[in-house]
């Protein structure tokens, strides 16, 4: 206390302005893993941190033996585990934008939809709906449908759109030959938020597999968050969903619309078995 009364105003000073350049970078990080996969893993490593002391105290000794030797590989892991987000504030600290609030990021905070904000029945409807003029067309199609797991990444490598999903909007985007057409169509609540964006594609396809880029790229996304994706093949016109890592093919507008419903009206996560996978593209 007696340090903190000797303290001149210039000390007062430069120490009110260090906290606002630590507070400041600190809520620009928040804003730049906001609506990204990376949430997630952060949830994940709190609840890690906190149970070494949980364990301590409860006097689990083997327990916290390997909690402690876990925590010390995540000095190793972390810089792997959240490269793109480090690489993503590097590019931005490089151009002079880590500082700026830029007009995409306020764009896709200013999108970020709750769960219950969401007419889940609407978006459904349009969704299968437009899957089902695209499949009688036979116009290939892949649209994501975002969930718990911010997708906030792969958005941004594509056109903002920020319009009300409906089976039209859905329909022109997929329209061949056309600026958007190629790429991903992500929605995220009741929004399609981004068209043409870039997915992963999925390593789990054997060699010689007769799937496309298209969908590997459906269970690509999967793979890597708790996402919905839509696949509509060009060359048949059949209609797949991948899941948790998993493609269900040449499903009808019925099966497509119940598949939809429970996954999107369940929690996360929620085991789910589906009778409808077919063996074919």
């Amino acid at each position: 206390m007696a340090f903190v009364a000797n303290m001149s105003p210039l000390s007062w000073f430069i120490s009110l302005v260090d906290v606002a350049i630590v507070s400041y970078g600190v809520y620009r990080l928040f804003l730049l893993v906001r609506g990204t996969r990376a949430v997630q893993l952060i949830k994940g490593i709190v609840l890690l941190l906190l149970a070494v002391p949980v364990s301590n105290w409860l006097r689990l000794s083997a327990t916290h033996m390997v909690l402690k030797d876990i925590q010390t590989m995540l000095i190793v892991a972390l810089p792997i585990v959240f490269q793109p987000e480090l690489r993503r504030a590097l590019e931005q600290l490089g151009q002079g934008r880590f500082f700026s609030e830029t007009l995409q990021g306020r764009f896709f905070s200013d999108t970020l939809l709750s769960h219950e904000e969401v007419d889940i029945n609407r978006m459904i409807d349009e969704v299968a709906r437009a899957a089902d003029r695209l499949s009688r067309s036979r116009t290939g199609a892949l649209i994501v449908l975002e969930r718990q797991t911010g997708l906030g990444e792969y958005i941004a490598t594509g056109t903002p759109i920020d319009a009300v999903v409906s089976s039209a909007l859905l329909e022109n985007i997929f329209v061949p030959n056309t600026p958007l057409h190629d790429g991903a169509c992500i929605i995220r609540g009741d929004r399609v938020v981004a068209a043409a964006a870039f997915l992963p594609l999925t390593d789990s396809a054997q060699p010689g597999s007769e799937l496309g880029s298209r969908h590997r790229a459906a269970i690509g996304i999967s793979e890597q968050s708790d996402a919905i994706s839509v696949a509509v093949s060009e060359e048949t016109g059949w209609v797949s969903v991948a899941a948790e890592g998993r493609l269900y093919r040449r499903l009808e507008d019925r099966a497509l619309r119940e598949m939809l419903a429970r996954y999107l009206k369940t929690r996360p996560h929620t085991p789910l078995r589906l009778w409808h996978r077919g063996t074919q593209s």
